[in-house]
């Protein structure tokens, strides 16, 4: 009995050597260890000479140690799924350029326009005349002398070129107009270079029948806005001569059926419409063609031209046919 009392005495006198904090610094236990030893320290028998010790929590902030390699190898995944998110979702650049307004009036543009229409009004004249004639024709026109009408043609080349400059601006208009009011891409799409875009479609390897497609499209959508402007000139030509035809008659006291005249603006206007149809989509056509049988560039632009001189010709000729009305 004095030897417990001996030690009871020094554990009063020592209450840190069975603290939580002495077990814990020591080195030797973990936290687990040391709230078993405070639990064995002090029994449920002994409790009443010892009191009941207070609650501590232990809070471990060891990491799990991981190696080197594991780490890279996540770090590396991570950076691989980035940029396969980013080259998934990234935003193409669009890049409009825009055309000067008056570049119909500019020294090429201008030189080549009044050189192909002098030559569409003019070549005409110069084919021969019939040589097989009569007697009697022959001395008539041995003495009458000839002359060749040259005001017409000149004429009617200064209103083509009138015409086609100003088709040119309109549509400068319509390029600025779309640039404004639709999507960026939608623009870039109606504003594009098409025979630079065949060109690099051409590089693509892509299947000769997908190639025409795709030339087709990419023409159609960018000579859309050159086919509006030539609607928009034509139609407003037929209107001012409807006008000019209603003041004339107005003039000169002659009586002009009004209702008459609608139906023919209506006619010239719908016919208008179907030429111009007819110009882009057979453009589109002969582009996507012209561009596979020859190079790329060069023949997407032939492609194009042909279709659009041929295709108004085609639809007239085969309407008239058809519904005999003459476009």
């Amino acid at each position: 009995m004095a030897g417990i009392a001996i030690i009871l005495d020094l554990l009063r006198k020592n209450p840190s050597f069975y603290s939580t904090q002495s077990v814990h610094s020591s080195g030797f236990f973990s936290a687990t260890a040391a709230a078993a030893s405070i639990g064995a320290s002090a029994p449920f028998a002994s409790r009443f000479l010892f009191g009941y010790p207070k609650t501590q929590v232990a809070y471990c902030d060891a990491g799990v140690g991981f190696p080197d390699d594991y780490i890279s190898n996540i770090r590396r995944a991570s950076s691989n799924l980035f940029q396969q998110d980013a080259l998934k979702y990234s935003t193409k650049e669009y890049n409009i350029v825009l055309k000067p307004l008056f570049s119909a009036f500019e020294v090429r543009a201008l030189a080549i326009t009044s050189l192909r229409s002098f030559l569409m009004y003019y070549l005409p004249l110069l084919e021969p005349t019939n040589t097989e004639e009569d007697d009697d024709d022959f001395l008539q026109d041995t003495l009458e002398e000839r002359h060749l009408d040259l005001v017409v043609p000149f004429k009617k080349s200064v209103k083509q070129i009138i015409r086609e400059t100003t088709i040119v601006t309109t549509r400068r208009i319509l390029e600025r107009i779309a640039v404004h009011y639709v999507s960026q891409r939608m623009a870039c799409k109606l504003l594009k270079d098409v025979p630079k875009s065949a060109t690099r479609k051409a590089q693509r390897g892509i299947p000769t029948s997908v190639y025409i497609y795709r030339v087709s499209k990419t023409t159609f959508r960018g000579y859309l806005l050159g086919v509006a402007a030539a609607w928009l000139v034509q139609v407003g030509i037929e209107i001012y001569r409807f006008f000019s035809r209603i003041i004339k008659s107005d003039k000169e006291s002659d009586q002009v059926d009004k209702s008459e005249q609608v139906k023919v603006l209506g006619k010239r206007v719908s016919c208008v419409t179907i030429r111009c149809g007819a110009s882009l989509v057979f453009a589109s056509i002969g582009a996507g063609i012209g561009a596979v049988l020859i190079r790329p560039s060069l023949g997407q632009w032939i492609g194009c031209a042909v279709g659009d001189l041929a295709g108004p010709v085609i639809v007239s000729f085969s309407l008239g046919k058809l519904l005999h009305v003459d476009l």
